[in-house]
């Protein structure tokens, strides 16, 4: 972490908020920032009542603000009552916003859909009968495996409007990653397409349905509900399968929601962890709704008239509260989009920036490095060449972003007057922990800042103490949050194991390492355990290794990440195989063999970008495997570290010229 450390501290350059920021921003200032924080930090259930009173309407109110008499299972505001697709529709439409602009939805094709929230409440209260219709009620789970589209957040309103609880599943994952889902969460319904649509191509998403639904163990799916989108051949159970439309069809436009305890599961998201399982998040009701809606007023300083884009899917924890819940619940205008940011050429995001006026953008970082470098290849494509003047606040989000990327994005889709608001969170934190405020925080590029009032954030060492300003460790929260995750799903010891060690004083580790300067600013360094971070999507290095030792020719695997100027990380697999190890055009074609594989075990996002072969691994002599050792190699370094234990040294050798 040593050097990591070294090169942050020397960023001195501080870009203060903008006066145009500042004025009329929901926290102005860092006086009003600390006064806020110090509120939260002098009486934390004070401050959380009033914030859930003030921003959530309740169908019962609550009586007990933080229960922790079972903690690490913390429950918030756990003897209330509300709905949260009703905190997003019906409250829009109370407050007279029912024909503003909820979705401005553009295809692929650049064909463009708008949506008003007395649209949108309609549609899903459609959709939430004909779901009724099928015997769907509060406590049944759903799986979502849709495209970026309207339909998509149909589905899932329409889930929480019954109290269903759901599981979206990102359309990139293969057919065995829905069906470990599926079986997971105990699904008895799966809402799905045809087919999505990306960069020009048609990508079928219902065949694999069908084939997880073949896998095993998922007989308690009774129906699987299916969006019409390209009209693409699909194949037809009769009995289980039904079109969305045909659901829809005849229903009401009114549905009244179904109130739930605060703690009611409002969905669960799948994330990889350094076990080969993923970890289904289980996330309630009234605590992550509370977050959605303060980290969209505070970070992104959400005002009426903004049209805010999030360019996130919404199968990732982004997508759910930057796009379904959060925006909606704040009465915002929002642009969500089918495709990719290179096609039809890489001034796509600008290009919609500039049609759409819109005034909020938040993407990540590996769209930003992709695009710096398809600029320099078609200059016509760069951002000067496009009016983003309606813009005001950019945004970053999924990985730390390097300092170069930060000052290009500044320079050239901020033009030096849009504050950039680098947040740091997870899937398990609900919403935003650590980010600058456009109005108030001075931006240090590559630094995601300070702490949100009421997050509790530290860097500490192995024993839970915190640690000297420079000095890297482990970044925990001391205290709980009402959007923090509440289990992992069915696996409470995993979830107090991965997030609430004993050894670090009942904090909550987040599984980064990170630092803090002399100013108070974080910098996250990377993981500490065995994910990659690639393209911004969490891979557990045991779930690639999994899928590589099913297949037939692999006798053993290891899976360790290399720095990537494009995707942050990238995937190195070496690998051993059954049969001697294989050399020049016969290994290039068994490597591809093997990333096709990974791609139909995992999905196209986990295939290795290099496969190296050895006749073993680097392994000590009581047989464990050397990954620091394989990281090395991985980055083409030389070995300077001690490897006496090794009980094969020479094999480093073969792996570092291997392919």
């Amino acid at each position: 972490m040593s050097n990591s450390i070294e090169s942050v501290l020397v960023e001195t350059r501080v870009f203060p908020p903008p006066a145009s920021a500042v004025q009329g921003a929901t926290i102005s200032g860092m006086d009003a920032y600390r006064a806020l924080a110090a509120q939260a930090e002098r009486d934390p259930d004070a401050f959380w009542a009033r914030m859930a009173r003030e921003n959530l309407q309740w169908t019962k109110p609550f009586t007990q603000v933080l229960d922790e008499s079972k903690a690490p299972f913390y429950r918030w505001f756990g003897d209330g009552e509300l709905n949260v697709s009703a905190n997003c529709l019906d409250a829009q439409v109370a407050k007279g916003n029912g024909d503003k602009v909820a979705i401005i939805f553009e295809a692929d094709d650049g064909k463009v859909d708008k949506i008003t929230y007395s649209q949108l409440l309609a549609r899903v209260s459609r959709f939430a009968n004909g779901l009724k219709s099928l015997g769907y009620k509060s406590g049944d789970r759903a799986i979502i495996y849709m495209p970026m589209s309207i339909e998509a957040v149909v589905a899932m309103q329409a889930c929480v409007r019954l109290g269903v609880t759901h599981s979206v599943v990102f359309g990139g994952f293969s057919a065995k990653s829905l069906q470990e889902r599926i079986v997971d969460v105990g699904a008895s319904l799966v809402l799905t397409a045809d087919e999505q649509i990306r960069g020009g191509k048609q990508i079928p998403l219902k065949p694999a349905v069908d084939e997880s639904l073949t896998m095993g163990g998922c007989e308690a799916v009774r129906k699987v509900v299916v969006y019409k989108r390209t009209g693409g051949k699909v194949d037809w159970t009769e009995g289980r399968d039904v079109w969305m439309h045909d659901v829809e069809a005849g229903q009401p436009d009114a549905c009244a929601p179904v109130p739930v305890n605060a703690e009611h599961p409002l969905f669960i998201l799948y994330t990889s962890g350094s076990t080969g399982k993923p970890k289904g998040v289980q996330h309630a009701s009234a605590g992550y709704l509370l977050w959605a809606i303060l980290t969209m007023k505070w970070t992104f300083d959400a005002r009426p008239d903004d049209v805010f884009w999030c360019t996130a899917d919404v199968g990732w924890i982004t997508g759910h509260t930057y796009i379904a819940y959060g925006p909606l619940a704040c009465g915002l205008t929002q642009i969500m989009f089918e495709g990719v940011p290179t096609y039809p050429d890489s001034g796509r995001f600008w290009d919609m920036i500039a049609r759409h006026k819109a005034t909020i953008f938040y993407t990540a970082p590996t769209a930003i490095r992709s695009l710096i470098k398809a600029c320099e290849g078609n200059p016509k494509t760069h951002p000067s060449q496009y009016a983003l003047d309606s813009l005001r606040i950019i945004g970053s989000v999924g990985e730390p972003i390097n300092p170069e990327a930060w000052m290009w994005y500044y320079k050239n889709v901020g033009r030096e007057r849009c504050p950039i608001v680098d947040t740091w969170w997870q899937t398990e934190t609900g919403g935003h922990m650590i980010t600058p405020l456009p109005g108030a925080t001075p931006l240090k590029p590559g630094s995601c800042t300070l702490p949100l009032p009421g997050i509790t954030a530290a860097i500490v060492d192995e024993t839970g103490e915190d640690v000297p300003a420079g000095n890297g460790g482990f970044l925990v929260i001391k205290r709980p949050w009402p959007s923090m995750i509440r289990t992992i799903w069915g696996d409470p010891d995993r979830f107090v194991k991965s997030y609430f060690p004993p050894e670090l004083k009942g904090y909550y580790l987040a599984g980064d390492g990170a630092q803090c300067d002399t100013d108070g600013y974080f910098w996250i360094m990377g993981r500490i355990d065995d994910v990659l971070n690639v393209s911004g999507h969490r891979l557990g290095t045991m779930e690639v290794e999994s899928a590589l030792v099913a297949h037939e020719m692999v006798a053993e695997a290891a899976v360790v990440g290399r720095p990537d100027d494009t995707t942050g990380e990238a995937v190195v697999a070496f690998v051993v195989l059954k049969r001697s190890r294989p050399e020049g055009a016969e290994a290039q074609a068994i490597a591809q063999q093997l990333r096709d594989w990974v791609a139909k075990e995992i999905g196209p996002i986990a295939k290795p970008r290099d496969i190296r072969f050895g006749d073993n691994l680097p392994k000590t002599r009581s047989g464990k495997i050397m990954r620091r050792l394989l990281r090395v190699v991985a980055k083409g370094e030389a070995i300077t570290q001690d490897v006496s234990t090794l009980e094969n040294p020479a094999i480093l050798d073969q792996l570092s010229k291997s392919l």
